[in-house]
């Protein structure tokens, strides 16, 4: 038995089968690349969900990481420390919000923004007591907590773990039209990913995004936009929103907000919104913690030092180009913005994302047809070469 089938049974024997990943085991990484337990080198091509989208063990992360580790780790909000305010300015001087509400994981944040839109439908705009809605989007993903996944439309997420909090709507992914039927008194928020990730990098139409800011502005209504995935130069721009111009009320950000190396999440927004929240009114032990907090200013750093948004840009066009230009009938569709690819076939992608895993390329599936590729931002156009030979001989294998 090698050593990546005896770790692989013990995983499966002591580990509750939540997962179904490639059966690849990991065990060292830098920049884009990853090593297996067998020493085997592989490109990695989803950058754990743009949570590394500085490229894995980024030296310049890893230092304030361990320099902050020998200082101190975590003091609880009962005590200030002297690494969130540093974090705090510098998320303001990037993104331009006044506020912001530090957690760790994704889903917290979202589940943060949706008590932020509530009280503040109460408070300013007179919503009867536990009326307030929020609208969403189909095809969503926010993540897995029971609230989240109770407006969730994929039935796999929620079999049988209802019953589900009411109080969320849910509109078709980019039609004005079905997002204005669905507005009334108790409207808080709309809150939707302005690029969906697990439904397949899915683009909305041209002018959506503005259309539900003007919805917003209209009828009292915040705009809140889930940038988990698609912000912090994965789409090309600091955050997806931008490439209509428009300014939301809230963002959500998570994953590369820490590079990989710890659960780092936020809200931004104004003091209108996030000042709702009074001591003890909602927080956690370990969000905004001294090294969680270092590590994300560190991350931050090295999107702006290292012109990751530009790159983004430029290399995910370079890729997107000649990934349009394999010839197949096996390929439906190539969207993207930035480094965040959907290749779309007209066959389920498990077997594509096995055989490029066997030429040294991890990809994963999304929603069966979809491979998402989505590399560390750091990535070069001669390793962006290297990766699409391989997958233009994977997709012609089966045209």
């Amino acid at each position: 038995m090698s050593k990546t089938q005896e770790l692989i049974a013990i995983e499966e024997k002591y580990g509750a089968n939540n997962y179904h990943p490639l059966d690849v085991v990991i065990s060292k990484a830098e920049g884009v690349w990853v090593y297996d337990v067998e020493d085997n080198r592989y490109l990695d091509c989803l950058a754990a969900y743009s949570s590394v989208n500085q490229g894995h063990c980024n030296p310049h992360i890893l230092k304030a990481f361990k320099e902050q580790a020998e200082k101190v780790t975590i003091t609880s909000r009962a005590f200030r420390n002297d690494q969130l305010p540093a974090l705090y300015k510098k998320l303001h001087d990037m993104t331009g919000f006044d506020m912001s509400l530090p957690m760790n994981s994704g889903a917290e944040a979202v589940e943060t923004a949706i008590k932020a839109a509530r009280r503040w439908g109460y408070r300013n705009k007179g919503i009867a007591k536990d009326k307030a809605e929020i609208i969403v989007a189909s095809d969503n993903f926010h993540g897995r907590t029971t609230t989240i996944v109770g407006f969730s439309t994929d039935a796999q997420y929620k079999k049988e773990f209802g019953p589900f909090t009411p109080g969320f709507v849910v509109s078709e992914y980019g039609n004005i039209e079905s997002v204005k039927s669905l507005i009334n008194e108790n409207t808080c928020c709309i809150m939707i990913e302005p690029i969906q990730g697990e439904a397949g990098i899915i683009i909305p139409p041209d002018g959506y995004l503005k259309q539900l800011r003007e919805l917003c502005d209209q009828h009292n209504i915040l705009l809140a936009f889930d940038e988990i995935q698609s912000g912090l130069g994965r789409s090309g721009k600091m955050f997806a929103h931008q490439y209509e111009d428009v300014v939301p009320d809230m963002v959500i950000i998570g994953k590369a907000l820490s590079g990989g190396f710890y659960p780092v999440s936020a809200v931004l927004s104004n003091k209108e919104v996030l000042g709702v929240f009074g001591p003890g009114d909602h927080g956690s032990t370990f969000g905004g913690n001294p090294l969680g907090a270092a590590v994300a200013t560190a991350a931050l750093e090295v999107i702006e030092n290292e012109n990751l948004i530009q790159k983004s840009f430029d290399n995910g066009n370079y890729f997107m180009e000649k990934l349009k230009s394999i010839k197949s009938s096996k390929i439906k569709e190539v969207r993207g913005k930035g480094l965040w690819i959907g290749l779309e076939l007209t066959e389920p992608a498990r077997k594509y994302c096995e055989d490029l895993m066997g030429l040294g390329v991890l990809c994963k599936e999304t929603h069966d047809y979809v491979i998402r590729i989505a590399p560390p931002l750091i990535i070069t156009k001669e390793e962006i070469d290297w990766a699409f030979d391989r997958i233009k001989e994977v997709v012609e294998k089966y045209a």
